[in-house]
């Protein structure tokens, strides 16, 4: 398996610019250029994703540009448009490995690739609330934006206490993520 770029990491729209351009046509020519520009260079296809719930990122906008769905995991919904008879449909890479903890202390690994504004902001949060509790929490950041480290863990991004995810849709509040370390530091020295 190779590591694939995405042509775009994502468009962040103010609710002011959302209410200018809304009904415009400006993602329908941003996608549009999106896919003449992978085609100029040679793709067989192009995958991108969204929710397959109608509230937020919806996949089904994409549907509506002729995508079709690829793979689903959970509520992420991956879909693509082939653009040869002989392209091949993408899926979602799984979670290849479990994510350890260490013993006598409260493990917080971190998978980052820097795309995501959202999740840049929940790993500063999780960074921020374990260095609260110095030499009791382990905090460790794995880089997945090097393909090695993504295909050997199959981890995009996320916050791991002690190998339990933190859900991050929507983003875990910094309260939320110290009150997750907090519990797990206070079953160590109960025990």
């Amino acid at each position: 398996m190779t590591c694939i770029s995405f042509y775009a990491y994502g468009f962040m729209v103010t609710r002011k610019a959302e209410a200018i351009f809304k009904k415009k046509g400006m993602g329908k020519a941003l996608l549009q250029a999106a896919e003449d520009d992978v085609k100029d260079k040679g793709a067989k296809g192009i995958a991108a994703w969204g929710i397959w719930l109608p509230f937020w990122m919806k996949a089904s906008w994409f549907k509506k540009h002729g995508y079709k769905k690829a793979d689903r995991d959970g509520m992420a919904l991956l879909v693509w448009k082939p653009f040869t008879t002989d392209a091949k449909s993408p899926f979602w890479v799984r979670q290849r490995k479990p994510v350890p903890s260490i013993s006598g202390k409260v493990a917080v690994m971190a998978f980052i690739n820097g795309w995501c504004p959202a999740q840049n902001m929940v790993y500063e949060r999780a960074k921020r609330a374990s260095d609260e509790f110095g030499n009791k929490v382990v905090f460790k950041t794995i880089d997945t934006s090097d393909c090695g480290s993504f295909l050997e863990w199959g981890i995009v991004d996320g916050i791991f206490v002690n190998g339990k995810k933190i859900r991050n849709g929507p983003p875990p509040s910094y309260d939320k993520i110290r009150k997750t370390i907090a519990k797990q530091v206070k079953k160590i020295r109960d025990n």
